[in-house]
C-alpha cells in the first residue's frame, strides 16, 4: 500500500516511539531522544528525494505532447505566412488568412471613394446651356420685315486649386465656351451693341458649332498680417480673362444668362456697347490685375483694384499691352438690417480705342455702378458712364433698374425685373453723322432703351423667362421709328 509522504513520516516517528519505550528501562532517555531526531531527519530527507524524482518523471512523460504542440504552431505559422504573401484568395488556405483578406477587400472598396473625394477636394465645376427665341419688328431693318433668330450657348467653368506660394494660395480658373445662332445682324444703326447678349457664334456662320476657350487665368490670394485670422489681403490675377468679372460688377444687372437680355443693362453701356473696353470679338482679353480687400468692418468691407489689359490688336494676342487698356476700381459693399448694398467707382483709359467712324485713337472716361437693397425682396440698381476724351458716338450713359423676387405670390425663386437706358449721342458723332454711309441721318438727343422680364423656375435647374425690349430714337436718329423685340429664353445650369 502506498501512503503519502506526510504519513509514512506519522509512522515512522510511531514506531521508533514505541521502541523507546519498551527499552525505557536499560537505555538513557537523551541517548534515545538524539537517535530519534536522527532518525527523522533521515527519513524527510529520503522523501523529499523521493519527490524530485517523482516531478523529473512527470516532466519527461509530458514532454512528448509538448514538442509536438510546438511543431503543429510552427506548421500553422509557415501556412499563414504563404498565404499572406499572394493577394488572391484560396480555399485551402487557413481560414484565418481567407478571413483577413476578405475584411482587405472590403477596407479597399469604402478607402476608394475617400480617396477619389479627396483628389477632387477644391475643384468647383460650374456650367449653364441657355438658348433664346427671339423675334424684332420691321422697324429695325429697311425692308420693314419682322425676323425671328434661335441660337444657343454653352458655358462650363472649372476651378481648380495651384498649391501655395508663401502664406498665398493660388487657383486655377478656365471657362469653355461652345454655342450657334447669332443676335440680329443688318439692322439700322443703333447705340444699342445687341438684343441677345447670349448669342455666341464663329464666323463661319449657324451651321458651326463652335468653341473656345473663354478664360484661362491664375489668380493669387495673399493674406497680410496674421494669416490664421487676417481681413485683410492681395489678389494677384494674371491670363486671358473676362474684365467685367472684376469691374462693373452688379448684383441684378450683369448675368444674361439669368436677367436682363440687352447689352446695355448687361454692363456699363460706355464700355461694353460704346467699345471702350477694348476686348476681342468675344469679349476676353489677356490682361493682369492687382487688387487689395479690406474685411475688417463688422458689417462692411471694401476694395481697390487696378488692371491693364491688351487692346484692339493686343485683346487677340497681337501687342497685348502695346497701349493697353486700364482701369482702376474702388468698391464698398455694407450689410445693414439684412440688406446687402453694394457701391462701385471706376475709371479708365483704352489707348487702341476705335471710334464710330473706323479711326483709332484714345479714350478716357469713368463710370459707377449700385445695387441695394430696399427689402428683402426688392433688389435696385443704377449705372452710370461719361467719357472724358475720345470720338465716342454717345458720351453719356443713365441706366436704372429693380428686381422684385416672387415672394410676394408665393413664387421665392421667380423674379421680375424691369430696367431703363438713356444714352445721349456726343456732339462729334451729331456732327458726323448725316456724312456717315453708315448712319447719313441728323442726330440729337438721346437713345433710349427699355427691358422687362419674368423668370419662372420650373425647378432649381430649369427656368423659362419671357422677355420684352423697346427701343426709341435709335442711334439718336430724330426720324428713327421704335424698335420693339420680343423672346423667350430657356435655362438650365448646375
Amino acid at each position: 500500500m502506498h501512503f503519502p509522504p506526510l504519513a509514512r513520516t506519522a509512522i515512522a516517528l510511531a514506531v521508533i516511539g514505541a521502541s523507546s519505550i519498551g527499552h525505557a528501562a536499560t537505555t538513557d532517555q537523551g541517548t534515545l531522544l538524539t537517535e530519534l531526531r536522527r532518525l527523522a531527519e533521515r527519513v524527510e530527507k529520503l522523501e523529499q528525494r523521493n519527490a524530485e524524482l517523482e516531478s523529473r518523471l512527470a516532466a519527461e512523460k509530458s514532454a512528448p505532447a509538448l514538442n509536438q504542440r510546438v511543431a503543429a504552431l510552427e506548421k500553422a505559422n509557415e501556412e499563414l505566412a504563404r498565404g499572406l504573401e499572394s493577394d488572391r484568395i484560396s480555399e485551402r488556405e487557413p481560414e484565418l488568412v481567407t478571413r483577413l483578406k476578405a475584411v482587405e477587400a472590403k477596407a479597399e472598396t469604402i478607402a476608394a471613394p475617400s480617396r477619389l473625394a479627396e483628389a477632387l477636394d477644391g475643384i468647383a465645376v460650374e456650367g449653364s446651356v441657355a438658348a433664346v427665341a427671339q423675334q424684332i419688328n420691321g422697324h429695325a431693318r429697311e425692308s420693314g420685315k419682322r425676323e425671328s433668330q434661335l441660337s444657343w450657348r454653352g458655358d462650363i467653368g472649372i476651378t481648380l486649386p495651384a498649391g501655395d506660394v508663401g502664406a498665398g494660395s493660388g487657383e486655377f480658373f478656365t471657362q469653355l465656351r461652345v454655342g450657334q445662332g447669332e443676335s440680329f445682324s443688318g439692322l439700322k444703326p443703333a447705340f444699342t451693341g445687341a438684343f441677345n447678349s447670349l448669342a455666341f457664334q464663329a464666323a463661319g456662320g449657324s451651321e458651326e458649332t463652335y468653341a473656345i476657350v473663354a478664360q484661362a487665368w491664375y489668380q493669387l490670394t495673399t493674406p497680410l498680417g496674421d494669416a490664421a485670422d487676417s481681413k485683410q489681403s492681395l489678389q494677384l490675377t494674371v491670363g486671358k480673362m473676362d474684365p467685367f468679372v472684376f469691374f462693373d460688377q452688379n448684383t441684378i444687372a450683369d448675368n444674361e444668362g439669368e436677367r436682363f437680355l440687352n447689352n446695355v443693362f448687361v454692363h456699363n453701356p460706355m464700355l461694353d456697347s460704346g467699345g471702350a473696353v477694348g476686348a476681342d470679338s468675344y469679349g476676353f482679353s489677356p490682361g493682369l490685375r492687382l487688387a487689395y480687400r479690406n474685411e475688417a468692418g463688422a458689417a462692411d468691407w471694401w476694395q481697390a483694384s487696378l488692371a491693364m489689359f491688351g487692346a484692339g490688336e493686343g485683346a487677340r494676342f497681337g501687342r497685348s499691352f502695346d497701349k493697353p487698356f486700364v482701369i482702376g476700381q474702388l468698391e464698398y459693399g455694407r450689410k445693414a438690417f439684412g440688406l446687402e448694398g453694394n457701391y462701385r467707382l471706376y475709371a479708365w483709359r483704352n489707348g487702341q480705342y476705335e471710334a464710330f467712324d473706323g479711326t483709332s485713337g484714345k479714350t478716357t472716361g469713368w463710370g459707377a455702378s449700385v445695387d441695394q437693397q430696399v427689402h428683402e425682396d426688392l433688389t435696385l440698381f443704377a449705372r452710370y458712364g461719361q467719357a472724358s476724351s475720345g470720338r465716342v458716338a454717345f458720351d453719356r450713359a443713365l441706366t436704372v433698374g429693380a428686381e422684385l423676387t416672387g415672394d410676394a405670390w408665393g413664387r421665392g425663386a421667380d423674379g421680375l425685373g424691369f430696367a431703363w437706358a438713356w444714352m445721349r449721342s456726343s456732339r462729334d458723332f451729331r456732327d458726323a453723322a448725316p456724312l456717315l454711309s453708315d448712319y447719313g441721318f441728323a442726330a440729337s438727343g438721346a437713345e433710349q432703351v427699355a427691358e422687362i422680364y419674368y423668370r419662372w423656375h420650373i425647378n432649381e435647374q430649369i427656368a423659362l423667362t419671357p422677355d420684352l425690349q423697346y427701343l426709341r430714337r435709335p442711334a439718336g436718329n430724330r426720324d428713327g421709328q421704335d424698335i420693339t423685340a420680343f423672346g423667350v429664353r430657356a435655362l438650365y445650369a448646375f
